[in-house]
């Protein structure tokens, strides 16, 4: 499951034990990618309130298809297998249209987005892919060009906050050697309205 030990949900004891119930799915079913904080339970507390925070909040105003589909591309720049399948998994299940997400997942594989996505989803994914691969080549004016795209400051910093929380997310998992045994693909706290909910769906 990973590289270093990890406390599965029978044995977790007082905080720990408290964050697994506040994070766990069907039959107390708790990720791998949460397991791997288990030595050090505020960390799992710091990634949750992150991950509801970027990615599935009431506020975000991209429909949240759009903002697992920058996820799963990350994953795939990263080489983050784990990633890759949850997310394409939530990609699939937000999006509600089977036809148009094997076209989305086939061009994200094949790396041929362009194909898939309209001009102002096509310059998010080409930052995401800079922030990613080149993130010091990023300027002001680079920032400007996302303007004239369509973008609007929040919808930029909405962008940017996705991106980096795959970056470090693909980080924590492939150093640690996260894997998916044991795991229901593709599971999320899906309540959006409730920012403490952290239970997966």
């Amino acid at each position: 499951m990973s590289y270093i030990k990890t406390i599965p949900y029978d044995e977790a004891e007082g905080k720990l034990k408290k964050l697994y119930d506040r994070v766990k799915g069907p039959d107390n079913n708790v990720d791998n990618v949460l397991k791997i904080h288990s030595l050090r339970p505020h960390t799992l507390h710091g990634h949750m309130v992150l991950y509801k925070s970027v990615l599935h909040h009431n506020d975000n105003t991209f429909d949240k298809w759009y903002l697992e589909a920058l996820g799963t591309y990350v994953s795939l720049l990263n080489e983050c297998h784990y990633c890759f399948d949850h997310h394409s998994e939530g990609l699939r299940k937000n999006l509600g249209d089977q036809a148009r997400f094997e076209a989305i997942y086939q061009a994200i594989k094949e790396k041929k987005i362009e194909l898939v996505f309209n001009e102002k989803q096509m310059a998010g994914a080409e930052y995401a892919k800079k922030l990613t691969r080149d993130h010091t080549s990023i300027n002001k004016d680079y920032i400007q060009t996302l303007r004239d795209r369509g973008f609007d400051d929040g919808e930029i910093l909405e962008v940017n906050q996705v991106v980096s929380y795959f970056n470090y997310v693909n980080r924590m998992v492939v150093g640690l050697g996260v894997d998916t045994v044991g795991d229901i693909i593709g599971l999320s706290p899906n309540n959006n309205d409730e920012s403490n909910n952290w239970s997966h769906t």
